[in-house]
């Protein structure tokens, strides 16, 4: 990775200008700014935000305060992996805190999805993912797991679309797929189905965004063919589109749904604890590749026991 450059806003105003450095603080929270010290603010040394730190330390300065705004290569103990992860911590908080909201929302029957007020709850939430995601500098992991239940709640409240073709998994062999990093519990689920039940020659790689490995098959991305589509989790679209009928893979499509969506549909807990798992495997540095492995050895698992049931 390049080395990164940075601005730290430095500035300090009087105790009794109350209205004044809770305006400022108010600003420097909506800006995405993170705190490293008392006073002291960062930010990514790009040109929208050096022209806000100029503003906001003139501001400063307009209240009767003394601003500072460096440009700096280094900061002494934090190296850009750490600083990078401070912006993303803060905004995986927004967006868990989101897709909380978004969960709730999900829960919510037929009927009430039709009416007005569920319309523009959705859209207040679509607000306040813009708005995250304006600030949000490093793609932050989270980003995308809220994009894709805000998907999911848009598509199940309009129309039913004719149903997408079945398709053959002999025309699937050999292929290259690729999800996003750290997979979690859909992610390993659908890449262990596509290697056990559709191409056992598949390969996976990962990436932020699909665009960055356009020869390979995307999946679990928003708005692509192998992810989110309706009520349906990215291991439930695999089996639908590959028309799989297998009762155990059903059922295992039951328990990736809920434990990914939280929404309770199925009402089965099972791959609750699988899901927790994998995250804490990710915590501790396991790699996407290794996730993977024994996630998948997860699943034969869990695949054998449902077939002698």
């Amino acid at each position: 990775m390049d080395k990164l450059s940075w601005l730290l806003l430095l500035y300090s105003l009087p105790a009794t200008h109350k209205t004044e450095r809770v305006a400022v603080w108010r600003k420097l929270k909506k800006s995405g700014a993170i705190q490293i010290k008392t006073s002291t603010y960062l930010m990514p040394d790009r040109a929208g935000q050096y022209e806000l730190f100029q503003w906001l330390a003139k501001q400063v300065k307009d209240y009767g305060g003394e601003s500072t705004l460096v440009r700096a290569q280094e900061i002494e103990g934090l190296t850009d992996e750490k600083l990078i992860g401070l912006f993303n911590a803060a905004r995986d908080a927004q967006y868990a805190e989101l897709a909380n909201s978004l969960r709730a929302l999900n829960r919510r029957g037929a009927k009430k999805r039709r009416d007005a007020q569920f319309a523009e709850e959705v859209e207040t939430l679509k607000k306040e993912f813009r708005r995250i995601r304006e600030v949000d500098f490093f793609n932050a992991p989270r980003g995308h797991d809220a994009e894709i239940l805000l998907q999911r709640i848009q598509s199940s409240a309009r129309p039913k679309n004719t149903a997408a073709p079945k398709l053959d998994p002999k025309d699937f062999q050999g292929k290259t797929w690729v999800t996003r990093p750290r997979p979690e519990i859909d992610r390993v689920a659908s890449a262990w189905l596509i290697r056990r039940f559709i191409d056992s020659t598949a390969t996976f790689v990962f990436a932020p965004s699909a665009d960055l490995a356009p020869k390979a098959l995307p999946f679990d991305f928003p708005a692509v063919e192998f992810s989110h589509h309706g009520e349906d989790c990215s291991f439930e679209t695999l089996l639908r589109r590959f028309s799989i009928a297998d009762k155990s893979l059903r059922k295992i499509g039951e328990m990736v749904h809920d434990a990914d969506l939280g929404d309770e549909k199925f009402q089965r807990n099972e791959c609750i604890g699988i899901d927790r798992v994998l995250k804490g495997w990710a915590k501790i540095g396991i790699s996407d590749d290794e996730l993977l492995q024994r996630g998948g050895a997860c699943f034969d698992g869990l695949y054998s026991f449902l077939q002698r049931l």
